[in-house]
């Protein structure tokens, strides 16, 4: 089966190619994609190594919109036509044989896969926008951490860093009526996050956090969710937690060992959550309800749209540090 890619090499140049995948067997379907959504710290610790599911060239993506366009023989809850959500390709070659890595692969014209997985294939809901329903892993996420650390109605919550984890973890909380704080260093993620909810905005550019955060919750906050990735924000993180408050490793921080200082929370007792992915399909069936529903207006959180063609120039702006007016990307495969 013929499609087209955006392939990344071990030199993190960027190019949409002309790659095979198989047919799909069985047990699998074939999906025309309509729109993928991009993850600006999951896949770009994968472009440069930080964290490594292959070798190049790669893949990235996972997490897409599409059209059912081939079931097969075992299938009984799909059919031609279906508009569905997916996470990802099973398999993928250049043109020219050479493997790829598929990590998960999601950003190609089409996707073959075997939708009874944990990152498989789910319908869309009647509502839902198809190209913001493509970004429903990060969402999902930051509802599977919540969910997690269970962070109840009146309690104040604080989010350290709002991309776009950070602000689904804002949403959910704002839902569940918690007092929400959202602390980062850029205002343009700050003011969607009041978007989402948030109740108070600390820039960590040019504000003094700890003491923003102790004129809001002179203790600290009851629950503070890590949402950076970044293993030198740990410990800022752990000083803004009230005694026996809990703390949330929400980000990826990568495969290397990441140190920090253990009295603060020993003293404070603090609990600690460490979620991983995006909670399966309850987390995603559920944010894309939302979205359905008009509970969960994650379109603020698109700031660009582009076509597969210009996916290249923008993954090597991001790559090189200079997309800085980026938080949300969808890639539009129609075009």
């Amino acid at each position: 089966m013929k499609a087209t890619a955006l392939i990344c090499d071990e030199k993190q140049q960027f190019s949409i190619e002309e790659v095979i995948l198989k047919d799909p067997a069985p047990d699998q379907v074939a999906i025309r994609s309509l729109y993928t959504g991009v993850s600006i710290g999951t896949e770009f610790a994968l472009i440069r190594n930080k964290i490594s599911w292959g070798p190049y060239p790669l893949c990235v993506g996972y997490m897409g919109t599409g059209i059912v366009e081939a079931v097969g023989s075992d299938i009984t809850d799909f059919k031609v036509g279906d508009e569905v959500y997916f996470r990802g390709n099973d398999s993928m070659e250049l043109a020219d044989g050479t493997p790829v890595s598929c990590v998960s692969g999601a950003h190609c014209s089409h996707a073959v896969r075997k939708p009874d997985t944990t990152h498989g294939v789910d319908h869309v809901p009647p509502g839902a926008s198809m190209k913001v329903a493509s970004m429903f892993v990060m969402p999902a996420v930051g509802l599977n951490g919540v969910s997690m650390a269970n962070p109840r109605m009146g309690e104040t919550v604080l989010v350290y860093g709002v991309g776009l984890i950070g602000l689904g973890v804002v949403a959910t909380c704002a839902h569940r009526g918690c007092v929400v704080i959202a602390v980062d260093i850029d205002q343009k993620h700050l003011e969607i996050a009041r978007e989402m909810g948030a109740d108070h905005l600390i820039n960590g550019s040019n504000e003094d956090v700890p003491a923003a955060v102790r004129s809001i919750a002179p203790e600290g906050a009851d629950v503070v969710f890590e949402c950076t990735g970044i293993p030198a924000c740990i410990d800022p993180a752990v000083e803004l937690c009230r005694p026996l408050g809990s703390l949330i490793w929400q980000g990826n921080y990568g495969a290397d060992p990441i140190s920090m200082h253990f009295l603060p929370p020993h003293g404070k007792r603090l609990q600690m959550f460490f979620p991983c992915d995006d909670g399966y399909q309850p987390s995603r069936r559920a944010v894309v309800k939302n979205m359905a529903m008009g509970a969960l207006k994650w379109e603020k959180t698109i700031t660009h749209e582009i076509t597969s063609a210009q996916a290249p120039e923008m993954y090597d702006r991001i790559n090189k540090g200079e997309a800085k007016d980026v938080v949300g990307v969808v890639i539009d495969w129609q075009q």
